[in-house]
């Protein structure tokens, strides 16, 4: 088991459930929009957000963001150790750097200082495209043992500060080089770590190279806290690392949906219908399991284990809870009808616990 650090009063390691994160991609000067931004992170499960602190300026805005934030705020801090210095005392509640370009260890000693000080964690992040040259060149290349070697010596830089409130994250592209990285990191420290594949794309792609990689790793235990890296609206990404959570028993709560992929016995416009229905229950706060089937080969009976589910018949669905039919719903009402017996069946179960 990895220890415990406090992020802003979020635990992460030591036995705590594995915590979302994001980036907010707002300029980080402009408060009201960064803010913005942070509260419909909450809004949709995150745990932790992180905001780019390129200039003084953003380590300013850092005072308001950080007292109006409904989350916790992690200061990303590139090259510039005066910055982390500044994000530290201005609110952040995590410091992240960069070992491959904030400096020498002098430069680490400072930052260590006043985040003691404070009671503000360091996530040492390594990214396989900062590894040193030196490092690089030493191993023909980026790879496993340079990265985790990367990391190491940021850390023992750390320790030797006496500072051991630390996160490491040490990402790839490649979801193969993620996990070869995490498994040696892993038996090296007993450290939280972040986890994640970094600049992993646009949607379809993004998400699909994070579930390989962030998968495989928390499968296996590895992994306290979690960010998958998209190329588009932050928010998809906490639903993504949400549905990677629950996808492996490793969170509860809120709705979890399935679906049939359709085939040739499907009489209703089903893909149209499944999306639909998706997109407005995913917010929902409800621990409901729905599933939405195209038939009744892949309704009441494959789909039994669902609280709530509609299955497609000859231009009509059928309703059912628990694998038990209740009704028939017309193909143009269905969504409404369907999506207004998820909400009365979710605050029945409130009331009921």
């Amino acid at each position: 088991m990895t220890r415990q650090v406090s992020v802003g009063g979020v635990l992460i390691g030591g036995g705590s459930p594995i915590k979302v994160q994001t980036m907010n991609n707002t300029k980080t000067g402009d408060v009201k929009a960064t803010l913005e931004q942070i509260r419909r992170f909450a809004d949709a499960g995150c745990d932790i957000t992180r905001v780019a602190i390129p200039d003084m300026e953003a380590a300013e805005a850092l005072k308001e963001i950080t007292r109006q934030s409904p989350i916790p705020v992690v200061a990303d801090i590139h090259f510039d150790y005066r910055l982390a210095i500044a994000a530290a005392e201005n609110g952040a509640a995590k410091i992240r750097i960069n070992p491959g370009n904030i400096g020498a260890g002098e430069r680490i000693n400072k930052v260590a200082s006043v985040c003691k000080e404070r009671g503000i964690p360091i996530r040492v992040g390594v990214n396989s495209g900062s590894v040193s040259r030196e490092l690089v060149k030493e191993y023909g290349g980026v790879c496993a043992e340079n990265m985790t070697r990367s990391a190491m010596e940021a850390v023992k830089i750390l320790q030797n500060a006496d500072f051991d409130d630390i996160v490491i994250s040490i990402k790839a592209s490649s979801p193969k080089l993620t996990i070869d990285t995490y498994r040696q990191l892993s038996k090296m420290c007993d450290y939280p770590l972040h986890v994640g594949v970094t600049e992993a794309g646009t949607m379809r792609e993004g998400i699909i190279k994070s579930a390989v990689g962030i998968g495989a790793l928390l499968a296996e235990g590895i992994g306290d806290t979690i960010r998958v890296s998209l190329t588009g609206d932050p928010v998809e990404e906490v639903y993504a690392a949400i549905s990677i959570l629950k996808a492996l028993d490793l969170r509860k709560g809120g709705i979890t949906f399935v679906s049939c992929p359709t085939c040739g016995r499907t009489e209703v416009p089903l893909i149209e219908l499944a999306s639909e229905i998706e997109e407005r229950v995913r917010r929902l706060p409800y621990d409901l399991k729905i599933a939405v089937m195209g038939c009744v080969v892949n309704g009441p009976g494959e789909g039994r284990e669902a609280d709530l589910g509609i299955a497609g018949g000859k231009n009509e669905f059928l309703m059912f809870k628990k694998g038990e039919v209740v009704r028939k719903l017309p193909v143009d009402t269905a969504v409404d009808e369907f999506v207004a017996e998820v909400i009365k069946m979710g605050k029945e179960n409130e009331q009921i616990g």
